[in-house]
């Protein structure tokens, strides 16, 4: 089978929501060539740095790679992606050079171009990612290792926005909470709460392939008991009341739903938010703050913003 290889040049601020659409357009991953990866630390051990090459990286911005098979709606699908793309500005999402090529791959190549970028990798004090290919052997005894399979889902679970939700479930789930995960994806919040300590997960997302992955990568965790994946929007006709919800999504669907959040959350719940840029950090904060939430710490990742509210 023939694929086309589409590669998009644009900044680290666009790369969440240009993968969203490419997964929409029925992308089969999504590689990200971003050279802060070049230099940023982590621990050797997990088999990551060294096997980076700076000439695959531009020099400035991030480089998206999606793989779309060759077929009669190719170039309706492409163009599709690129208007899609450019609504993004509507957002005020800064798009840089926001350059589409296109090139033919094989199979072949293509089922191991996206792997290379994909290790092991620590994102906190107890959870490792790791892609369900790769060996790994944890190096404590208390390590949490979420195993994903990204060839249908969102990313690899290592963007900053899923790190920084990660930390924050980490320092706030309680054993036996229960949660809601707001625009599941690939369902890795999911699991990580269920592995920090959660009960049970309401899993919800728009999109019926994310629905399905999460079911998939829970299976593959073993904690597909405690997960319940649906198509859902937001929080639409949601009814049961948890301990913590969790949504890493752009800021303007946020302030879509934070009053149904409020609504939904115990006494003392919190609601851990991420995919904010810089510019929409304080547009949230005062949105949450006006329908009745405690802002209990912020967070930043590169260009990327979390915020952890508590409802009183």
């Amino acid at each position: 089978m023939k694929w086309t290889e589409l590669c998009i040049h644009t900044t680290n601020e666009a790369i969440e929501p240009i993968s969203n659409i490419l997964h929409e357009a029925g992308a089969s991953g999504v590689v990200i060539e971003d050279p802060h990866d070049l230099v940023k630390e982590r621990d050797t051990q997990l088999g990551e740095l060294y096997e980076l090459n700076p000439d695959d990286y531009p020099e400035e911005g991030v480089i998206l790679k999606a793989y779309l098979p060759v077929n009669s709606f190719l170039g309706e699908t492409v163009d599709e992606i690129k208007q899609a793309i450019n609504n993004l500005l509507l957002y005020d999402i800064d798009l840089g050079m926001n350059q589409i090529t296109l090139s033919e791959v094989n199979e072949e190549d293509w089922a191991t171009a996206w792997k290379k970028y994909y290790k092991p990798v620590k994102i906190s004090e107890k959870v490792t990612i790791t892609p369900t290919w790769e060996d790994y052997t944890p190096v404590s005894s208390d390590e949490l290792i979420i195993e994903l399979d990204p060839g249908m889902a969102f990313g690899t679970g290592t963007h900053p926005t899923t790190v920084l939700s990660i930390q924050a479930l980490e320092r706030y789930i309680q054993q036996g909470d229960e949660v809601i995960d707001v625009g599941a994806g690939s369902g890795v919040l999911s699991i990580a709460s269920v592995l920090l300590g959660a009960s049970h997960v309401s899993a919800y997302d728009l999109d019926e392939i994310a629905v399905k992955t999460t079911k998939l990568n829970a299976k593959i965790n073993k904690v597909e008991d405690k997960i319940i994946s649906k198509q859902n929007n937001l929080l639409n006709n949601v009814t049961n009341q948890v301990d913590i919800i969790v949504s890493n999504i752009l800021a303007e669907i946020i302030l879509r739903f934070e009053k149904d959040a409020f609504n939904l959350l115990k006494p003392g719940g919190m609601f851990i938010t991420s995919g904010i840029i810089q510019a929409k950090k304080q547009l949230v904060k005062e949105a949450l703050i006006e329908t009745g939430f405690e802002i209990v710490e912020i967070n930043q990742m590169e260009d990327w913003i979390s915020i952890t509210a508590k409802k009183q």
